[in-house]
Formats: structure tokens, C-alpha cells, sequence
């Protein structure tokens, strides 16, 4: 079966800090699949989708990298991690380029410290995806599609 999605095909995944770390770190929060696994399996089922993906555990480099890939990509899914509670600069370079955007945490914000409660990012994007672990992820990706 041949699915049609719009002509969106470039799809650019960014992760912050600590997110190197998903299947390794607190597993019985994070799960044990690393990023690089579930990637291959994002891979797999959307084959027509050319799924890119970047990481870093630093501010600037997140925001470089916004702005290099958020004028041609057709979609932005977005997880600052805990940088998402306390930075309006990523806030600004998600307003900065065009690509819609949607933000994702693989656990509950709403179930955690009050502090991670609020997200600088979700008024930048389309909606947010929370709370469902990995899986977050493909929905952010059928979402944009």
C-alpha cells in the first residue's frame, strides 16, 4: 500500500541534552531502546520519509542546527529535554524558521516537578506529544505528515 503525505518527505528530528543517553538513562522512565534503534525502526515504517536527526547536550548547537535545517525541512519534531523549561532562545529559533513543529517528551511533563509543568517551546509548535515514551516520536511524525 503506497501512502501519499503531501509532498513532505524531509522530517528533522533534534533531541537536547541528556537524550544521547535514552536506553541507558532511567530506563524505568526512558525505556530501554536507545534512540538509534528506535530510529531505524522510524526508518523502516516510513521508508518514503527521509527522517533526519541531531543531538546535542548544548544550547548553541541546538539553535545552530535549528537554523541550518529549519528553512528546508518539512517538519521540525523537536526534544529539548530540559531545556525546554527554561529556554526562550530555542523558543525564538523554532519562531525563526518556517518548518512546522511539533514537540515531544518521552515522559509525562504533567506528572512531574511542578518546574517542567511549563514548556517554552509549545507555543512554537503545532502541538506537543508527551508521556507515551518513544512513541512519541512517530506520532510528532504522522502528525506533520
Amino acid at each position: 500500500m503506497f501512502i501519499r503525505y503531501h509532498n513532505m518527505n524531509q522530517i528533522e528530528i533534534i533531541n537536547g541534552p541528556n537524550l544521547n543517553l535514552t536506553g541507558r538513562r532511567e530506563p524505568e522512565v526512558y525505556g530501554s531502546t536507545t534512540m538509534e534503534q528506535y530510529l531505524d525502526s522510524l526508518r523502516d515504517t516510513f521508508p518514503e520519509v527521509k527522517l533526519g536527526y541531531y543531538q546535542s547536550n548544548v544550547e548553541g548547537e541546538l539553535i545552530d542546527h535549528i537554523q541550518r535545517v529549519g528553512f528546508e525541512a518539512d517538519g521540525l519534531i523537536v526534544n529539548f529535554g530540559g531545556y525546554s523549561h527554561t529556554s526562550v532562545a530555542l523558543r525564538d529559533a523554532l519562531l525563526a524558521v518556517p518548518a512546522p513543529k511539533v514537540e515531544v517528551h518521552l515522559s509525562n511533563i504533567f506528572a512531574r516537578e511542578d518546574y517542567r509543568h511549563h514548556s517554552f517551546v509549545t507555543s512554537a509548535c503545532r502541538g506537543m506529544v508527551c508521556g507515551l515514551g518513544l512513541k512519541g516520536y512517530e506520532l510528532a511524525l504522522r502528525a506533520l505528515l
